[in-house]
């Protein structure tokens, strides 16, 4: 991608997701993601309603009328984002590619967060750890996360969803919300890692996915590629056995997903690429609110 064209498609999901996080997600993430506590603000007069026992008695004996002691909520989070940017990124057959909406997806929380005065970090992972961007605010700093996530080249094209998990929890001293943004086409079981990470921080998963990768189509014989392992091979899709296999190994990969992230207590989503990701985040957001 030459660099004029980078500089426009950074520039359309910035006004895309710049505008999401101002006019819809602004007060969902606010209240869905507190803060780490309550600290003092101000000391003013006392008001119809006050709790009495934020009288601040000092001040009250010396002005010979009541004052309270007002706090407000310790907002500053550092919110990090876990992206995949492993082969199967690139598989876009019902809708946009993963990885198109995988970018807009991460530029809207990552815009939500810098309004809400919180840093934003991220990290790319393969089968390894490709990249490490430290938490850190301020637009300049949400563009280049962007222009990583549209033009990112990983060394590997696997996934391994456990290392970078594990990468994180060492990496990050103190507790951090944590976006996990992933198809989570994974052979490895990454269940400790998530138990750990989700202990010692706050974890949300956000799974993007073709719904392609779900049902194959009735199209006769077809060639595929495991875009990370570069394998291929013929498939009769025509073939009702060979797509009800392909169907059940789906439901039964996505029901052991699902089943790990409850076992592990994590928030979650499955968004599909054809399908308008602000509902399913709206509804992440919502469902956090109510825990």
């Amino acid at each position: 991608m030459d660099a004029n064209e980078l500089l426009k498609k950074v520039r359309k999901i910035e006004i895309k997701t710049k505008g999401l996080s101002q006019n819809i997600f602004a007060g969902e993430y606010h209240s869905a993601f507190k803060g780490r506590g309550m600290t003092f603000s101000e000391v003013r007069e006392y008001q119809y309603g006050d709790d009495i026992r934020d009288i601040d008695w000092n001040v009250t004996a010396r002005q010979n009328h009541p004052y309270v002691k007002v706090y407000e909520e310790e907002r500053e989070l550092t919110v990090m984002l876990l992206v995949d940017v492993s082969g199967s990124r690139y598989f876009g057959a019902m809708g946009e590619d993963k990885r198109q909406m995988i970018a807009e997806i991460a530029a809207t929380i990552a815009f939500s967060a810098i309004q809400n005065n919180d840093k934003i970090g991220v990290i790319f992972f393969s089968d390894k750890i490709e990249k490490f961007i430290p938490p850190k605010k301020g637009r300049r700093h949400i563009l280049f996360i962007i222009r990583e996530l549209l033009d990112f080249s990983p060394e590997q094209q696997g996934t391994d969803i456990a290392e970078a998990l594990r990468y994180m929890t060492d990496a990050l001293k103190k507790r951090c919300t944590t976006f996990v943004i992933s198809d989570f086409i994974d052979g490895h079981d990454f269940y400790k890692a998530l138990s750990i990470a989700n202990n010692k921080h706050d974890v949300t998963a956000i799974q993007v996915y073709d719904k392609r990768d779900a049902q194959l189509p009735d199209v006769g014989l077809m060639r595929v590629v495991d875009l990370e392992t570069g394998n291929d091979r013929w498939v009769n899709t025509s073939s009702g056995k060979v797509r009800k296999t392909f169907n059940r190994w789906w439901y039964e990969r996505q029901q052991k997903m699902v089943e790990t992230f409850n076992r592990c207590r994590v928030q979650h989503a499955s968004i599909a690429t054809d399908e308008d990701f602000v509902k399913a985040l709206m509804s992440l957001f919502k469902k956090r609110e109510l825990r």
